[in-house]
């Protein structure tokens, strides 16, 4: 049991890359901006945690910035497999960004059945720069502190470190995200991420937007798994370390986009890699709904 639950949080903690690096990543411009620039903030802010890692392409003038969020996910999966347990999850988001690039996040995460329901807190410290005047190459450093409502402390600090590259028009783009997740335990887990952006309807009050997403998780992990002694034919729990692709996820979001709110409604399909003598991963998906707002504290 104790093996058992080791795992079930590990693979829990490899969820929580994607909820950190697509919440800690944001880019910052030093020219007005235009509304239009507003609605691809929300645009970009959107839409984070499993439906993973944005690399928050928006830009930014020296205005200061707080945005709210409630992201809610019909179903749960860690690395893309299922733990047995049907259960909805949502997570509140509260971030504060400094046009000198610095930025702030308080966010936790609640799941249905497990107990206890809020599974933690935690708080992110970032830094972000473009490294072109183009602003077309990019990168974020942060640093996140879990707090594990169980008193789990497998992983409770994390540093990440993003690159990101996107087209003059910011219609598509790829970033790799690397996180070093460190308590009494450690792993090291990276993210390569692809998108587009397509707008669908675009009105005077709001704009309409299809965003496809595919994410690739790579991560250090050790994988308990149940297997049969030969000798003694008593099933055992033996422990594999990899370091491989653990799961490929498809993002398929609708945004509807205003000034200060944004709608998302999405289904993210999740293609499960076999690792060790893992056997019979299937390919599953959950339905996401969003609801975000931003407010713009002008000098």
């Amino acid at each position: 049991m104790k093996h058992t639950s080791k795992l079930l949080k590990q693979l829990r903690i490899t969820g929580l890359l994607l909820f950190t690096a697509a919440t800690s990543c944001y880019t910052y411009a030093q020219e007005t901006r235009t509304d239009d620039e507003i609605d691809l903030l929300l645009d970009e802010l959107f839409f984070s945690e499993e439906q993973l890692i944005d690399d928050l392409l928006a830009s930014l003038n020296k205005n200061h910035f707080l945005y709210s969020s409630f992201t809610l996910n019909s179903n749960t999966y860690f690395s893309g497999r299922d733990s047995g347990i049907d259960q909805f999850n949502f997570y509140p988001q509260l971030t504060y960004y400094h046009p000198s690039g610095f930025n702030m996040s308080l966010s936790g995460l609640y799941y249905e059945n497990f107990d206890p329901n809020w599974d933690f807190t935690n708080v992110s410290l970032g830094y972000f720069q473009n490294i072109d005047e183009k602003e077309q190459f990019y990168f974020n450093a942060g640093y996140t502190r879990y707090f594990f409502s169980d008193g789990s402390d497998f992983f409770t600090n994390s540093v990440d470190l993003s690159l990101g590259v996107r087209n003059k028009n910011k219609t598509f783009g790829t970033a790799l995200y690397t996180s070093y997740l460190f308590g009494s335990d450690n792993a090291l887990q990276m993210i390569f991420s692809t998108y587009g952006r397509l707008t669908l309807l675009k009105a005077k009050a709001f704009q309409l937007k299809f965003r496809p997403q595919a994410n690739f998780l790579v991560a250090q992990q050790t994988i308990a798994l149940q297997e049969l002694n030969s000798q003694s034919q008593q099933t055992e729990l033996v422990n594999y370390d990899v370091f491989a692709l653990l799961n490929t996820q498809l993002n398929l979001p609708i945004s509807l986009v205003s000034k200060s709110w944004n709608v998302d409604v999405g289904y993210s399909i999740n293609f499960p890699r076999a690792v060790a003598t893992e056997t019979d991963l299937k390919t599953n998906g959950f339905f996401t709904i969003s609801l975000g707002y931003l407010v713009e504290f002008k000098k």
